[in-house]
């Protein structure tokens, strides 16, 4: 077994998430995906067990945790397939559905992926669980920003969204990590998608990840395909649209995702970005 290091949502290594990525996890059980996860101790690891016909069947795990879906993780894997196979396009069976995911090589050598996500949807937060949320961030109502509701969004996994009024209030993210994560671990949330709109289609986003044993993650690509599908149903963009969404910065590894979000309603949102590998390769002897 090979596990490769990647982070997504940049060129430079020293930016994006890093993911672990296995290309061929044929034989391997959960406690063994799980203790590969917590050895590589990035926010996830995804397991890719190849099929028929360009479908493979994919598993991410947290250091703590099996998680449905994880972008920055995908969008890892099909760069790293691509360096090894070519480009092209991949059929990913996960277990929220068929993700499909397109790689291509641009001039200038660097690899993209382009995602497309399962159907989004979103729900409103219940009262309770809001006051909650924000106890546990350590936020008041004053710090919202009354354009973006708060919500729950989905495309692969569950997704508070809470937009901040202001950019310095993302910035200053101190939150109860104890408190926030038996909040998520309860209510099956992945990550907390913090964001400023910066702009019509630009954002800036923080995600906290405490379930997965992570502070915060640097890219979060689900979170993204779930804030372009709230975004279109709450009728906050004009589709088809392209929001940029950069995250990472307030923690020194900046990363870039594209989100195109296509006018049809139902259709998946798409999530774009490169993957550079990280030096060190991982045996399963290691």
């Amino acid at each position: 077994m090979e596990i490769l290091r990647y982070t997504a949502f940049t060129t430079d290594p020293a930016g994006g998430n890093p993911a672990g990525v296995v290309l061929d996890a044929t034989g391997l059980d959960d406690a063994e995906m799980q203790r590969v996860a917590a050895q590589v101790g990035y926010s996830e690891t995804a397991f890719l067990t190849p099929g028929r016909d360009g479908h493979f069947t994919v598993r991410y795990f947290s250091p703590k945790a099996e998680v449905p879906f994880c972008g920055h993780a995908t969008i890892a894997s099909a760069v790293a397939y691509a360096e090894r196979h070519g480009p092209g396009a991949l059929r990913l069976d996960t277990r929220t559905g068929l993700v499909e995911v397109t790689t291509e090589v641009r001039a200038d050598g660097t690899t993209t992926a382009t995602l497309i996500s399962v159907e989004p949807q979103s729900r409103p937060i219940a009262h309770g669980d809001l006051a909650a949320l924000l106890d546990a961030l350590r936020w008041k109502l004053d710090d919202l920003d009354p354009t973006l509701p708060p919500r729950i969004a989905f495309a692969g996994a569950w997704h508070p969204i809470v937009a901040a009024a202001s950019r310095q209030r993302l910035a200053d993210l101190d939150y109860d990590m104890a408190a926030l994560g038996s909040l998520m671990a309860e209510r099956d949330w992945t990550t907390i998608d913090l964001v400023y709109r910066e702009s019509p289609l630009v954002f800036h986003a923080r995600n906290p990840f405490p379930p997965g044993g992570v502070v915060e993650d640097a890219a979060t690509g689900a979170a993204a395909a779930a804030l372009g599908g709230y975004l279109r149903e709450l009728h906050l963009v004009t589709p088809p649209a392209t929001v940029t969404v950069r995250q990472g910065d307030d923690m020194g590894r900046p990363s870039l995702l594209a989100v195109g979000i296509p006018a049809e309603t139902g259709s998946g949102i798409a999530v774009t970005g490169t993957a550079v590998a990280l030096p060190d390769v991982l045996t399963s002897g290691a």
